[in-house]
């Protein structure tokens, strides 16, 4: 078993790390780095099909969950890594919706990282005992509260919402970038306020960065 890898990340001391460490393991070699999502899409669409994409979540222009959308999109054959920060329920539920074989924080021993690669590799995916006990714990509180998984499920509406309210356009700019009315945004708004149980936009703005949705 030998696979190949791109692996993107705009952090270059952090990125080439990653490259030489993962350039040591046998089985895989990374073939190109990025900086963010568009560069992974320019080296697919020129010719350069990896195995696998490992990706970072926070990444400029295009991140980790638009990457991992496109990818799943157009060439679902290739297998999806993220290695992130976050690891909250959110953005767990995210990552899987669209694709991604396996959620690994970025404190990962390298060890449990080749670990990780070769059973993504070989068996598709990699759950660590951590994740799994995530999942577990969101489905069991769905038994006494159902609205825990509708809180980390959310709309593509609702998360295009969720990044230009955390940008300093006003609720009537947002609706002429949505090209929505401004009383379906202030419904998008007063929904989202009871679903993620925050009371303003700064609390709007908090939740989103702490779960990934967008990083400053």
């Amino acid at each position: 078993m030998h696979k190949t890898i791109i692996l993107a990340d705009d952090h270059i001391l952090l990125r080439d790390a990653l490259v030489n460490l993962i350039n040591t393991f046998p089985e895989f070699t990374v073939i190109k780095v990025a900086a963010d999502g568009t560069e992974v899409v320019k080296e697919i669409q020129s010719g350069t099909v990896p195995d696998m994409v490992v990706l970072d979540l926070a990444m400029p222009k295009m991140d980790g969950f638009e990457t991992a959308a496109w990818l799943k999109m157009n060439h679902p054959q290739i297998r999806i890594v993220v290695l992130t920060m976050y690891d909250s329920e959110i953005a767990l539920i995210r990552l899987l919706q669209v694709g991604v074989r396996a959620f690994l924080k970025k404190d990962i021993h390298p060890t449990d990282l080749k670990i990780a690669l070769v059973s993504v590799a070989s068996d598709g995916y990699f759950y660590s005992h951590q994740t799994t006990a995530k999942l577990g714990s969101l489905f069991e509180k769905s038994n006494d509260n159902h609205h825990s998984v509708d809180k980390s499920l959310l709309t593509d509406k609702e998360i295009k919402f969720i990044k230009y309210a955390c940008s300093e356009l006003t609720y009537k700019e947002i609706a002429m970038e949505m090209k929505l009315t401004p009383r379906i945004i202030d419904n998008y708004r007063d929904s989202l306020f009871d679903k993620l149980n925050v009371k303003s936009r700064v609390g709007l703005a908090l939740y989103a960065v702490k779960n990934g949705v967008v990083s400053f």
